[in-house]
């Protein structure tokens, strides 16, 4: 066990390096160490089933932390998605496939089954892949979540049909065991939302961060193994128990627990999926083994691409969706083993079926990278939507940008009842924010003639809340160069963005975080003990001289040498400031004793 965990470490030590190096990612890391320690490499492992099954703890680690991240009612948000684009996606991936497949000579009992599995992606490696590029939040992401979201509770009516395609008719299924499974969903539901929250607050008072973790753990894999029982995934019971908890007060404590246990298991299930690969069918089928990837990946892609465009994703969007899940996913696995034993595929069929989806698994990462570095450049340039057009260009406020600040000033402007127009660059975004009710135009506020089908000269201020610096600056040059005496109210992001500001004469300016960070140590102050009255001054003398001092360093800024004198003066005239004012305090408090 010893020498296996050794090798493990050390090919994944050796090989993710050298992927992320080369900007191909973690998960082909992986992917590649398998290949290469595997039957089919250097040959160092040999049981690879047993680590598999080991390994797919892993996934399931990963799902109670996604589970975790997403609270029921963000989960009532998503119903859409998840059962809209989510069925469309299995049908459809399903009823194509299924359909070659018959015309290559199948039976319908085994095109329908080969249809099911293969429209099935892989949950770990998509989410895994997501999350690395950050990519969770955008509208594939979320989009592709609720898909893998639908296939983990499109296994239930799947397993209950396998039987009743046998040539019994599915004399052996029973309708209890789908009563089971409901039965078991509603149970682990219930008794989570009245027994986990109060399980876990007793736990923490025992102040043993071991038992927490051992208690975090238990949930995991009891709930795994209710869900085994019930005859469904276990990803799936996980990602139950994580929504449960999500509104948990120690979710954040649960996920820091849990997250090195599902770091290293995930890795080795990677692992294990690229030592799973029986490339030795490669041998006499190479070409058509190859061809039916392909085939599958193409196929996937159009459904894929044709579903986000219907449902009104944008050209990007949709093509970042169906790269992400053109692969095929580990329950077809499951499938073609079950398939295989209800007499439905060959021996043959199956093996052939398993080194297909390993090797779609394999590719994906290398389409990710194809997306982007070759279509996104080449198609995205051309993904040009036409800017809306302003109903009433000529209210008294213009709003650029439409981000977390600019949301925030329009949401108070439209409380005062005071009328606003915004412009956005993202397309995705106003698709995004449109969904909850607010008024927003798609357009581009560092093009001139865009602010003026937006009603600039009719404007009293400017509020310029873009979030990118550049396009920031661009668009605060472009305004005071042409309507110099329009008033700018800039959000900074932070300091060099703040003097950059200040170079165009933008005198109303904010740095996003500086106010909030204010806030938060007036309260660690007060948390302190530290009596009101001393912490009101201190804020307000800390307040009065970094604003003061950002305008003196605004001079020298572009002199880095001048620029770090300038910081340690400040720095050391802060302190003799507030030592000042300690001493002047001590002063009076011995004078009035």
């Amino acid at each position: 066990m010893l020498s296996q965990t050794a090798i493990f470490l050390a090919a994944a030590v050796l090989m993710v390096p050298i992927a992320r190096k080369l900007g191909l990612g973690a998960v082909l890391g992986y992917l590649a160490a398998g290949v290469l320690i595997g039957p089919w490499g250097l040959r160092l492992i040999s049981d690879v089933g047993a680590i598999l099954h080991f390994a797919e703890f892993g996934v399931v680690l990963f799902l109670f932390i996604i589970g975790l991240e997403l609270q029921p009612a963000r989960l009532w948000v998503l119903r859409r998605q998840v059962f809209g684009l989510g069925s469309g996606q299995v049908l459809a991936s399903a009823l194509v496939i299924g359909a070659v497949a018959i015309a290559l000579g199948m039976s319908w009992r085994a095109a329908l089954v080969i249809g099911l599995a293969l429209s099935m992606s892989s949950t770990a490696l998509v989410l895994q892949s997501l999350a690395e590029k950050q990519q969770l939040t955008a509208r594939h992401g979320r989009d592709a979540f609720a898909i893998l979201l639908f296939q983990d509770l499109a296994v239930i009516p799947i397993l209950a049909l396998l039987p009743m395609m046998t040539r019994d008719g599915g004399a052996d299924f029973e309708v209890l065991h789908l009563i089971k499974a409901v039965a078991i969903i509603a149970a682990v539901i219930i008794g989570g939302r009245t027994l986990l929250r109060p399980a876990f607050k007793w736990i923490a008072t025992l102040g043993s961060r071991e038992t927490f973790t051992a208690a975090a753990l238990l949930v995991v894999i009891g709930t795994t193994l209710l869900m085994e029982f019930a005859g469904l995934t276990a990803s799936l019971g996980a990602f139950l128990a994580g929504v449960l908890l999500a509104d948990s007060e120690y979710r954040h404590e649960l996920e820091a627990d849990i997250e090195p246990f599902k770091g290293l298991l995930l890795g080795l299930f990677f692992i294990a999926v690229g030592m799973s690969a029986n490339l030795g069918l490669l041998g006499g089928h190479a070409i058509s083994i190859l061809s039916i990837v392909v085939a599958l990946m193409v196929v996937k892609f159009v459904v894929l691409y044709l579903l986000g465009r219907v449902t009104d994703c944008s050209n990007r969007s949709s093509r970042k969706l169906a790269v992400a899940l053109a692969q095929g996913g580990e329950f077809a696995f499951v499938l073609f083993q079950l398939a295989r034993q209800y007499g439905l595929l060959t021996a043959a069929q199956a093996d052939g079926l398993v080194v297909v989806v390993t090797l779609s698994m394999l590719a994906a990462p290398l389409l990710f990278l194809l997306e982007e570095r070759l279509l996104a450049p080449r198609f995205d340039e051309k993904d040009t939507r036409p800017f809306d057009t302003v109903e009433d260009p000529s209210r008294a406020v213009l709003i650029a940008g439409f981000g977390r600040v600019g949301q925030i000033v329009a949401r108070l402007l439209a409380l005062k009842h005071i009328p606003f127009t915004v412009l956005e660059a993202s397309p995705g975004q106003v698709d995004y924010v449109r969904q909850f009710g607010s008024k927003v135009y798609f357009g581009d506020a560092s093009r001139l003639d865009v602010l003026h089908a937006a009603g600039i000269e009719h404007a009293k201020l400017f509020v310029l809340a873009i979030d990118d610096v550049d396009a920031s600056l661009k668009t605060a040059e472009l305004v005071r160069r042409h309507y110099p005496e329009l008033p700018i109210y800039a959000r900074a992001r932070n300091r060099f963005h703040a003097y950059k500001l200040m170079d165009l004469d933008v005198k109303m300016l904010v740095r996003e975080t500086w106010h909030s960070s204010v806030v938060l140590a007036k309260e660690v102050l007060l948390g302190m003990k530290l009596p009101e009255a001393e912490v009101t001054a201190a804020i307000a003398r800390f307040k009065q001289f970094d604003e003061a001092n950002l305008k003196r360093q605004h001079a020298v800024y572009q002199d880095e040498a001048a620029l770090v004198q300038n910081v340690n003066q400040a720095a050391e005239e802060l302190r003799s400031l507030f030592e000042a004012d300690a001493e002047e305090a001590a002063g009076t408090s011995r004078e009035a004793a």
